[in-house]
């Protein structure tokens, strides 16, 4: 496929891809869509609708991710973790960074890092992070792992246009919108393009690594489709929580106290603005009394709320359940905080659900890895065995833990593996084990301290 039908491909795929990402974002971020309200509407109506939205699906994605942690890579057979590539790590801010992969992955279905050269530092290549709302991949077909093309676009807040980037594994070519932004959206063919070229480089830009240098995440991928959503089938839950907490607070705004009625009396009106009035003045200190014997008092009882907390809970369960979130992490019951055994056993399902994440975003971020080396020049590049080594993501108390470690040791389990297991980070256990020789090497060379016997004193006699 050439370049204009890259560029008319993947920009309808994106369109379509952005669209859907920035629906769950915006239930991620607590913006659901709410019944809509006639123009006529009470504000005191539209003020209900801002406050029943209760958001629940930032809570089913940070119970994930919150448990995301990449430690390390490990090459070959190496029992260390590589310090390389902890160093390219750190120098592109991944340990905050990686977290935003993460999230946008969990959230919307897939992320995105791209690995290009750095002009400024030949031997740290550049990684950078980026949205699915802003870049997609084309895959060949029947190989769901190589990429044929990539494509990024965006709108530049500075001069107002369109901007495009397309990856090819012979070279990348970058765009600009023939015209200024407009609410028609951004362009999709190739006839909405103009070259973008840029000062110190050729057009297109070749590629010396001769593969599309774009990595994407996705979170738990079909065989008949890409990434999906944790909120996925989960939205319509939310959308029903939202409308009992509407109702709630309808109920609670009108009827939650109570309502007196009067009948046979005839409503008073005043004479100079010919409104009704009040017949009686309710307080705490009056009294409603009439001679009318006609005239009949009563009240109407208040609206109970716990109907609807009833529902809500009933919906929470169901948000448990299906998304595998621990249901002391949503609160749907009131009673006490599940400990130890107890709370493992409803850890189960989120722990199960992390390390299958962690077998997917794993061979991503290995790709990651054989980019950078192929920047490099390394030839560990064409080594498929390098791996990422992740936190531990269960929970467990520190007396657990322990006592769980020292029965380990009495096997001969190294110390290495017990501080992993204790959750000590690959640069941790190494200065460790440079304490833990320090300290041997120390008492080879150290002769051991004597002990001094001081002589026997004689026994002290009783007085005369």
């Amino acid at each position: 496929m050439d370049v204009d039908g890259w560029l008319k491909k993947l920009g309808g795929q994106l369109t379509a891809q952005a669209a859907e990402a920035a629906g769950f974002e915006a239930y991620y971020e607590g913006r659901h869509p709410l019944p809509a309200a006639s123009d006529k509407a009470h504000e005191a109506y539209r003020r209900l609708m801002r406050l029943c939205r209760s958001n629940w699906m930032a809570l089913v994605v940070d119970a994930v991710t919150e448990r995301l942690r990449v430690d390390g890579f490990r090459r070959g057979d190496s029992k260390d973790a590589d310090a390389d590539a902890w160093r390219i790590w750190q120098a592109n801010h991944l340990d905050a960074d990686s977290g935003l992969v993460h999230d946008a992955a969990v959230t919307t279905g897939r992320a995105y890092v791209v690995v290009w050269a750095n002009a400024e530092d030949e031997r740290t290549p550049l990684n950078t992070v980026e949205h699915p709302c802003e870049m997609t991949v084309a895959y060949a077909a029947g190989l769901r792992r190589r990429r044929l093309a990539a494509f990024k676009r965006w709108l530049d807040d500075d001069s107002g246009f369109w901007m495009a980037t397309l990856y090819l594994p012979d070279g990348i070519y970058k765009f600009r919108g023939h015209a200024k932004a407009n609410a028609a959206g951004p362009p999709v063919s190739a006839a909405g393009w103009v070259e973008r070229h840029v000062e110190g480089e050729d057009w297109p830009l070749a590629n010396p690594l001769g593969v599309v240098p774009v990595v994407e995440f996705q979170n738990n991928p079909r065989m008949m489709g890409g990434g999906r959503s944790e909120l996925d089938g989960v939205t319509d839950i939310q959308d029903r929580i939202n409308e009992t907490l509407f109702n709630r607070l309808m109920a609670a705004d009108i009827s939650a106290f109570r309502q007196r009625w009067i009948t046979g009396m005839e409503i008073p009106v005043d004479p100079a603005t010919n409104q009704p009035v009040e017949p009686f003045k309710a307080a705490i200190d009056r009294v409603w009394h009439t001679e009318d014997p006609k005239v009949k008092f009563g009240e109407f009882s208040e609206a109970t709320l716990t109907n609807y907390i009833a529902s809500v809970e009933s919906d929470i369960q169901h948000l448990a359940a299906i998304t595998r979130t621990p249901p002391h992490y949503l609160l749907g019951q009131s009673g006490a905080f599940p400990s130890g055994d107890s709370l493992k056993a409803t850890e189960t399902g989120l722990v199960a659900k992390v390390r299958k994440d962690q077998l997917g975003f794993g061979e991503s971020w290995e790709e990651v890895d054989h980019l950078n080396l192929l920047v490099l020049g390394d030839p560990r590049a064409n080594d498929p065995t390098s791996e990422v080594i992740w936190h531990d993501p269960e929970s467990r108390s520190q007396g657990e833990l322990v006592d769980a470690l020292v029965k380990m040791s009495t096997l001969g389990v190294p110390n290495e593996v017990l501080w992993q297991r204790w959750g000590a980070s690959p640069q941790e256990i190494t200065r460790w084990q440079t304490m833990q020789a320090a300290t041997q090497l120390r008492s080879m060379i150290l002769p051991p301290p004597t002990t001094t016997i001081s002589p026997a004193r004689p026994p002290t006699l009783p007085a005369a």
